[in-house]
């Protein structure tokens, strides 16, 4: 099995990178430049129509979509751990809470960073406030989770929801509502960030200072 991903630093190909240095599996990585004001690469643009990042190439067969990836990545490896077993009953709430992330945060965050980019400058601040309050409940949530006995949002076991909320808290880090302002996800996110994957992985993608 080959994997090609296509990634932009600190992005939504985060989550797929560091899965994959996760996994301990061989793979290829090109830098897309997601800030450059030029088109994008025609070649591009054949495997992923949408010119966005991440596109994760899988024998040959390019998909999009960061919560994807991560998902067909996760059944490709069941022997991980990064994943509750097929038919239990945290299965069940591994899928729903990957979809929350999906459907709720990665919205909201899109909605405050690129408020005046895609819609009207001047709603600018009241769609921004609207994705701030949005992203709160979801940190509520997410405490909530955290308080119990598991030092993961799934409870003991590190997973690929983990890899997707702390890559989404990191993009939190210039709002009011900052993950990092809440002391059991900062608890949370300081005990995630020891984990070899994820020194590995910003040193690989030139990232750092987070959180300070």
């Amino acid at each position: 099995m080959s994997y090609k991903l296509f990634y932009a630093p600190g992005a939504a190909s985060m989550a797929v990178h560091w899965m994959l240095i996760e996994l301990d599996v061989p793979f290829e990585t090109v830098l897309v430049d997601i800030d450059s004001s030029a088109p994008r690469d025609p070649e591009y643009l054949r495997l992923n129509p949408t010119g966005r990042v991440p596109t994760l190439v899988i024998d040959g067969v390019a998909y999009g979509e960061s919560v994807a990836q991560i998902m067909m990545l996760a059944e490709r490896h069941p022997g991980s751990g990064l994943l509750p077993d097929a038919g239990s009953p945290g299965r069940d709430e591994w899928l729903q809470l990957t979809i929350y992330i999906a459907n709720t945060l990665m919205p909201a965050m899109r909605d405050w960073l690129y408020a005046a980019k895609d819609g009207d400058p001047d709603g600018a601040h009241a769609v921004k406030a609207l994705a701030e309050r949005r992203i709160r409940s979801v940190w509520d949530d997410f405490e909530k989770r955290l308080s119990g006995d598991g030092d993961y949002l799934l409870g003991d076991r590190f997973g690929t929801v983990d890899m997707l909320a702390v890559m989404l808290m990191r993009w939190s880090r210039h709002m009011e509502c900052a993950a990092t302002g809440r002391p059991v996800l900062r608890r949370y996110i300081d005990r995630v960030m020891t984990r070899p994957s994820y020194i590995e992985l910003n040193i690989r993608e030139g990232l750092s200072g987070w959180p300070l």
